[in-house]
C-alpha cells in the first residue's frame, strides 16, 4: 500500500505556507529560532489551520473536514492555469500562466534570481487578474498553490525571503502586486484551487518534478 502524503503547515518559519513534503519543510525550520509548524494528513485541514494560525493548531491537533470529491469534474476550456517552478529555495524562478481552451501559454515571466516557488505563484495570480481586468475578462483562474491562494485573499504576499540585492526586482514585483490589490476589485474573477491529486498536474506546470 503506498504512504499517504502529507502537508506540512509552517506559520513561522523562513518562510511561511503548506508543503508537500518534509524535506521542504525542515529547509523553513530547521535551526529557525522559535519556528511553529505542523503535519496533516489532508490538504483542507492544512489550509484551514494555516488561515487560523498555529495557536488553534496548537490547541487543537485533529480538526475535521470535508474532502475532496474524488469525482470533481477536471476543470477545461474557457479556464486559466497558473504556475511557478523554481530551481534552488531560494533560486532561479519563473511563472507563467496558460489558456485551457486551446493550451497556448499567455504570459511567461523570469527566471528571476533569488526568489521562491510560493512567491512565484503568488505573482502568477496577480498577474492574471491584473490582465483580465485590462482587458475586461472575468475568466476562472486555477492554481495548486494553496499559500498563493491564501496571500491573495489577504492582499500581502507572506513571504519572508530575504531581501539579497540580487533579487532586488522580485521584491519591486511583489510590492507592486500588493498595492494592485489593495486598490482593485477582482471578486467577479473565480479563484480556485486545483487539485493535483484528482486531476494530475496543473496544465501550467513546468514539468521539472
Amino acid at each position: 500500500m503506498a504512504k499517504k502524503n502529507k502537508y506540512y503547515v509552517v506559520w513561522v518559519g523562513r518562510e511561511s505556507g503548506i508543503f508537500d513534503n518534509w524535506e521542504a519543510c525542515k529547509q523553513q525550520t530547521e535551526g529557525f529560532e522559535g519556528a511553529r509548524y505542523m503535519a496533516f494528513a489532508d490538504l483542507r485541514e492544512a489550509q484551514i489551520a494555516f488561515t487560523k494560525g498555529w495557536q488553534s493548531a496548537y490547541a487543537k491537533k485533529n480538526q475535521p473536514t470535508a474532502p475532496v470529491n474524488p469525482r470533481m469534474p477536471k476543470p477545461q476550456g474557457n479556464v486559466v492555469a497558473v504556475d511557478a517552478a523554481c530551481s534552488g529555495n531560494p533560486g532561479l524562478m519563473e511563472y507563467r500562466g496558460v489558456y485551457l481552451g486551446d493550451g497556448k501559454e499567455i504570459f511567461h515571466a523570469g527566471p528571476y534570481a533569488d526568489g521562491t516557488n510560493n512567491i512565484g505563484e503568488f505573482l502568477a495570480i496577480v498577474h492574471i487578474l491584473a490582465l483580465q481586468k485590462q482587458k475586461g475578462l472575468c475568466i476562472p483562474v486555477y492554481s495548486d498553490s494553496a499559500n498563493a491562494l491564501l496571500w491573495i485573499k489577504k492582499k500581502k504576499c507572506g513571504t519572508k525571503l530575504a531581501r539579497t540585492g540580487r533579487n532586488d526586482v522580485i521584491f519591486e514585483l511583489i510590492e507592486r502586486a500588493e498595492r494592485w490589490l489593495q486598490t482593485h476589485s477582482y471578486d467577479d474573477i473565480p479563484l480556485n484551487k486545483w487539485h493535483t491529486e484528482i486531476w494530475g498536474e496543473i496544465p501550467a506546470d513546468f514539468g521539472r518534478k
